[in-house]
């Protein structure tokens, strides 16, 4: 047992020793942790009582990030000027916080070494505002006049939708879209519906993506419009109008891409090519939009 903890004692002992090493800072002799290696290294600790930053370059020069107050009891931020004679990059907006300045230093190592791997890993959520059209045989829809949904029935449908991202590039993202479709002669049903879905994006770059999605909650106000001839009299037509509002978990699944332009994407989505909750009325689906993305 007493040779267990030697060993792990030891252990313990490098790795503390790994963390931090001892510099001499004027007639000071201090430990400092290391955060961030790489072409500009991020060093700290707490020294009496006050969290203090020092960058360390590659000549092994050590300069130590200060925020002092001036006469007018303000502080005067030094540090924003010191990372950005280092770096050359705006550093107006970084804050004295180990998170901050580990964020900014990484950002930096990165622009200089293809090779560094990046030790930020928080991610951030960001909105994207689309607005959308196309074309759609309402696949999911039976059409009372009809015994199937012919590619002539297809009509327009307008829609704006809500993406919510991560500021990394990740695959996963969801969506709340809303969208109201058209009626036609052939086929007198319009609806609007809210739908709330996920993607996946299969191949994610910069410039553009590709991606799977379904629909798993849908909460659809549809109004349906059915003429025939009165059995009584021929020349009688009468029309029956139903409405309602329906919410099903239908899981409609489509695919889609978006192409970067300017602050946002072209987008092109092929939604409701199939379901699992729910039939398919059409003989071919035809669900095709086209639309833009901006990013707030």
């Amino acid at each position: 047992m007493k040779k267990l903890i030697f060993i792990l004692s030891c252990f313990a002992f490098c790795s503390f020793s790994y963390a931090q090493q001892t510099y001499t800072i004027g007639d000071k002799t201090i430990v400092l942790k290391t955060e961030v290696e790489g072409s500009l290294d991020l060093l700290w600790n707490s020294i009496d009582g006050q969290f203090r930053y020092f960058i360390k370059t590659k000549d092994d020069a050590l300069l130590e990030l200060k925020n002092t107050k001036g006469s007018n009891n303000k502080f005067q931020e030094e540090y924003k000027q010191t990372l950005s004679d280092l770096t050359q990059m705006d550093a107006s907006k970084v804050k004295l916080t180990t998170y901050s300045l580990k964020v900014f230093i990484d950002n930096y190592n990165v622009s200089k070494d293809v090779n560094y791997t990046t030790t930020n890993t928080k991610s951030n959520l960001k909105l994207r505002l689309g607005i959308f059209g196309g074309l759609t045989n309402n696949p999911f829809v039976k059409n009372p006049n009809s015994t199937i949904n012919t590619d002539s029935e297809a009509v327009p449908f307008l829609g704006a939708e809500l993406e919510v991202v991560s500021d990394k590039i990740t695959r996963h993202s969801g969506f709340l879209n809303l969208r109201y479709t058209a009626s036609n002669d052939a086929f007198e049903y319009s609806s609007t519906q809210l739908a709330l879905g996920y993607r996946y994006r299969v191949i994610h770059k910069e410039a553009f993506n590709i991606y799977a999605q379904t629909k798993f909650a849908t909460l659809t106000n549809a109004k349906t419009t059915t003429r025939f001839i009165d059995p009584n009299d021929a020349t009688n037509i009468i029309v029956s109008e139903n409405s309602g509002t329906t919410f099903d978990v239908p899981l409609i699944f489509g695919i889609g891409a978006d192409i970067k332009l300017g602050n946002g994407y072209l987008t092109f989505v092929y939604d409701s090519l199939f379901a699992i909750l729910i039939d398919n009325e059409a003989g071919f689906p035809i669900d095709l939009a086209i639309g833009y993305k901006f990013n707030l």
